[in-house]
Order: C-alpha cells, then structure tokens, then sequence
C-alpha cells in the first residue's frame, strides 16, 4: 500500500465586501420584495439564529438586492472564483515552501458555478503550473465537497507516490442569491452563506505533519430532497430542507460509529473535530448526536461566527484552525446533497 499522503500547508482567502449580519438583517427587506411583510416577519429571526456576525462577499450588498440572469452570474463566478483560488494557491503553495511548478496534480472542487473551462484549466493561465499538472474538476458535492474533495486529492497523492497535489476548494454563495425567490429556505440562505476558498498541500513530509489517513462516505437512501440546487430560469435556486438538524441527529451517529468501527476506532479515540458548520441548528445536532463537549465544537462555531457558511470551503477554514495543534487524531466530517456525509481522518 502507498504511504498515506502528508499535509504540507493549509490556506484561506475571502472576497473583498465585508457584511456584518444586523446590516444583512435590515436589507431584507429590499432583497425579497415579492415576500409581503407578514410572511417575512416570521422568518427574519433566522439572521439572529444563525449563528454569523460576519461574512465576506465577492459583490457589493446593493448587487443582491437587484435580478440577475445566468450570463451575468456565471462571468462573475469565473472572474471571482479564479481570483479566490489564485490567492488560496499561492498561500498554500506559500506555506509549504512549494512553488507552482512543483505540483503534480491540481483538484479544485466547487458547486455555486459553471465553468468550462474548468476551474483549475482557468487558474493554469494565472499561475504557472506544469503543463502536464494532473487535473480533476469537482462538481456537485455541496457543503460536503471540502472533506469530499481532500479524500478524492489524497488518492490522487497515493496514486502518484513521491508527487505533490495542490487541493483548492471555491465557493460563491452570494452570486446564487435570486431576489424572485421568496421562499423560507432563500431566505434561510440570505442569512447564512458567504464566499471564500480554502487550499492545502498534500505530499511527502516529516513525520511530525499530519497525515491524510481513512477516508469514507455515506450516501443514505431517498434523501435527494434534502440538499441541493434548482435550475431555474435566472440562476441556481437553493434546495435546504428544515430536517436537515434532525436528520444529521438521528441519522449521523450510526454511520460515524460504522466508519471508525471499520477501523478499529471509536468517537472516544477522536482528539481533534473539523466540523462543517452548516448552521447554529446543525452544530448543536453534531454536539447531540455524538456526544461532545462543547470545546470540541469551539473551532468550527467560531468560522461560522466570523464567515458564515461558505459551503466546500468552510470545513477547510476549521481544518486551518486545527491542523497544526498537537492532536493524535482528528476527523473531518461534512454532510452535503446525495443526501451524504463525508468523513476524513488525519492522523499523527
């Protein structure tokens, strides 16, 4: 079996437009205009309840509040994602001491645009990559796509043993807000997401990083109402069921335990959680469900705190919080469309 790859560097980066959440609150009212007052009342304590002071994204507040078609939400996605990545590379690549031309293979996964050109073919004209890098465009996964996508990177590395991959994650929530929408769970996602991209290095290192060990996922069944995106006329339109706490409640427990029985390893051996931070709702099904002090969830409430929920990327923000403490052992985890949860060990 090849050598389980190391971590070499994890990096962050956020658009340009700082939203603090109570001026997000206010500017409800102009987002959704065809919602009448007296059904959006009920909803506007979601803001509060969310869990996000703060968030950071790639246009102007004002932008939100207007109708955009497909053509202008995808140029904009593809002018900010390859911006956001740009800056995510060279601070990963940064961090492990790597220049681009050093990798091996490049896997960039996001779900809040189209682009082809892939997203990682597009950054090749902004970094000089190797024109023999290896490439794997991720589609699909969702908020799942942080743990999701290190897990398909990490084979890559074992596939290629000695060689170095470059993993970058790229979400734009806020240019998948549509103003026609007047439904809860639009303006649930008004009042949690925001944009960001993460990178890491995986490859050979020193015995002291940690190591991307087991991975696994669980797919359950006649769950794909759960999670996801409608195509609509003027953009994606967000799917996101209110069972999402209680089904990660009841429903997560028993395939953690089967994934790490697997490997001979209860939640008791697990020192260090990389959790998702989907919401302030889900966090507390995480905490129910598996049995943890709330300590365990500081990391992961404090992203969510500070950036909202950035979908793929936001895991990878906790994962920057952790990955240089000294623990024995730490498990990613992140649920996302399929409905599936994505689980991912390091190890030291």
């Amino acid at each position: 079996m090849p050598p389980d790859p190391a971590l070499l560097a994890v990096a962050t980066a956020v658009p340009a437009h700082r939203l603090p959440q109570g001026e997000m609150r206010a500017f409800a009212d102009r987002l959704f205009p065809r919602r009448p007052r007296e059904k959006l009342e009920p909803l506007l304590p979601a803001f509060e309840a969310a869990g996000v002071e703060t968030r950071w994204i790639a246009v102007p507040m004002e932008w939100l509040a207007e109708p955009h078609g497909w053509p202008e939400r995808t140029r904009l996605y593809r002018r900010h994602a390859v911006a956001l990545l740009k800056e995510a590379a060279g601070k990963a690549l940064a961090g492990a001491g790597l220049a681009p031309q050093e990798i091996d293979a490049l896997a960039v996964v996001s779900t809040t645009g189209i682009a082809v050109p892939s997203l990682d073919a597009l950054l090749m004209e902004e970094l000089p990559f190797r024109r023999d890098v290896v490439r794997l465009p991720l589609f699909g996964y969702g908020c799942a796509g942080g743990v999701l996508g290190l897990a398909r990177a990490a084979d890559l590395a074992r596939a290629l043993p000695g060689r170095r991959v470059l993993f970058l994650a790229v979400e734009l929530c806020s240019l998948t807000y549509r103003v026609q929408d007047p439904t809860k769970s639009n303006v649930s996602a008004a009042a949690l997401f925001g944009d960001g991209a993460a990178g890491a290095v995986l490859g050979p290192g020193e015995g002291s990083l940690p190591r991307i060990a087991a991975g696994g996922e669980r797919t359950w069944e006649g769950s794909l109402a759960i999670m996801g995106w409608r195509v609509e006329r003027d953009g994606l339109g967000v799917l996101f069921s209110r069972h999402i706490p209680r089904f990660v409640e009841r429903e997560l427990a028993p395939a953690l335990r089967a994934f790490l029985a697997e490997r001979g390893l209860a939640v008791a051996d697990i020192d260090a959680f990389a959790l998702h931070p989907g919401g302030a709702k889900v966090l507390a099904a995480y905490q129910e469900a598996l049995g943890l002090e709330a300590e365990a969830l500081a990391p992961a409430r404090a992203v969510l705190r500070d950036y909202g929920n950035m979908s793929s990327v936001t895991v990878l923000f906790v994962l920057e919080r952790l990955w240089r403490r000294p623990f024995r052992r730490c498990l990613m985890l992140a649920p996302g469309p399929g409905f599936t949860v994505g689980f991912q060990l390091l190890e030291r």
